[in-house]
C-alpha cells in the first residue's frame, strides 16, 4: 500500500474518533477545521471499507452503535500506540526536550511559579496547558495536577500536598475574628462558589452535607478570581484552599479555620499508566514532587 494511502487511512481514523467522541458531525467538523461534507464522506468511506455502519442516524443526530463502540476501542488503542512510539523515538533521538501536555484544574495560583522554576532548569521543554476539561471525557494529557482521587481507568497518582480549606468572609463579617468555627454556623450564609464540575465545589458541598445543610449559592463562577472579588465586595462567603489559593485573597478577606468537620483536600500529580510517559514528562513529574515538598516554593 502506498504511503499516501496509509496517511489517508490514519486521517480517516482520527476523524472517526473525533465524531465518535462528540457524536455530532457539525461540531466535529468545526473542531477538525474541515468542511462537514468532507468529514461525512470520510466517515462513509470508512464504513464502506468495514462493511458496516458505525453510527445510528436519526435525522440530524448520530449515535455510536455497537459496531462503532467496538471499533472505537481498538482505534483509540492503535492511535495511542502510534503516538507513544513517535514520542519514544523522539526521546531517543533528542534527550530531555520536547513538550508536555499538562492539565491543572486546580493550582492556578501555584502552577505558573512551578513552570517558571522548571523552565529555568529545562528551557528546551515546552508546555501545552489545559486548565479546564470535561471530566466525563477520556483525558488527553501527559500529567495532571488535581484533587485526588482521579477516577479514570489506568490512572496513577502521587499525592503532593494536603491543604486546609478555610471559610473566607469579608472584613467586618460577624465570623471574621473567630479563631475557628463549626461549619454548621455558616448554614444561613450566602455562598459564592465555583460551578458544579469543579472538584473544589464537589468537595465543599460534601462537607456542607456532613455539617447538616445545603449551601445557598447566590453566585457561581468558573473563575476563582471572580469568587475572590465578590467576597471582597461583601457579596457573600466562600471556601478558600490554604495552599492552592494562598496569597491571592488580600487584606479585605478573613480566612476562618473550620474545626468541624475537618475540611481539607489532597492535591496530587496523575498520569495514565497505560500510556508512554516521555522523558520530559518524567523529569517534570520528579521536579513537581520536589517543588511541592519544599514549602518555601509554594
Amino acid at each position: 500500500m502506498r504511503l499516501d494511502g496509509v496517511l489517508m487511512e490514519l486521517l480517516h481514523l482520527k476523524y472517526f474518533c473525533k465524531v465518535a467522541r462528540l457524536q455530532h458531525m457539525t461540531h466535529a467538523a468545526e473542531e477538525l477545521h474541515i468542511a462537514q461534507p468532507a468529514l461525512s464522506k470520510s466517515i462513509k468511506m470508512l464504513e464502506t471499507e468495514l462493511g458496516v455502519s458505525l453510527f445510528d442516524r436519526t435525522g440530524r443526530y448520530i449515535t455510536l452503535n455497537e459496531y462503532g463502540r467496538t471499533f472505537l476501542k481498538h482505534v483509540e488503542q492503535a492511535l495511542q500506540s502510534l503516538e507513544d512510539a513517535t514520542r519514544e523515538v523522539h526521546d531517543l533521538a533528542t534527550g530531555t526536550v520536547g513538550y508536555i501536555k499538562l492539565a491543572f484544574p486546580v493550582g492556578s495560583h501555584i502552577v505558573p511559579n512551578l513552570i517558571t522554576a522548571f523552565r529555568e532548569k529545562y528551557p528546551d521543554i515546552h508546555f501545552q496547558l489545559l486548565q479546564h476539561y470535561e471530566e466525563n471525557v477520556k483525558p488527553e494529557f501527559d500529567l495532571c495536577i488535581s484533587s485526588l482521587p482521579q477516577n479514570y481507568e489506568h490512572m496513577q497518582s502521587i499525592p503532593l500536598v494536603t491543604e486546609e480549606i478555610f471559610l473566607a468572609v469579608p472584613k467586618g463579617h460577624a465570623l471574621a475574628d473567630r479563631s475557628s468555627i463549626a461549619l454548621s454556623e455558616a448554614a444561613h450564609e450566602h455562598f459564592i462558589g465555583l460551578r458544579h464540575g469543579h472538584s473544589l465545589r464537589e468537595t465543599t458541598d460534601d462537607y456542607c452535607h456532613l455539617a447538616g445543610f445545603k449551601p445557598k449559592h447566590i453566585f457561581e463562577s468558573d473563575d476563582p478570581a471572580t469568587v475572590r472579588g465578590l467576597i471582597r465586595a461583601g457579596q457573600g462567603v466562600a471556601f478558600i484552599p490554604a495552599v492552592s489559593w494562598e496569597g491571592s485573597t488580600g487584606p479585605d478577606i478573613s480566612l476562618v479555620p473550620i474545626h468541624s468537620p475537618i475540611c481539607q483536600r489532597t492535591i496530587g500529580i496523575s498520569w495514565r499508566g497505560d500510556h508512554y510517559l516521555s522523558r520530559a514528562a518524567l523529569v517534570f513529574r520528579e521536579f513537581t514532587i520536589e517543588f511541592f515538598g519544599n514549602t518555601s516554593d509554594l
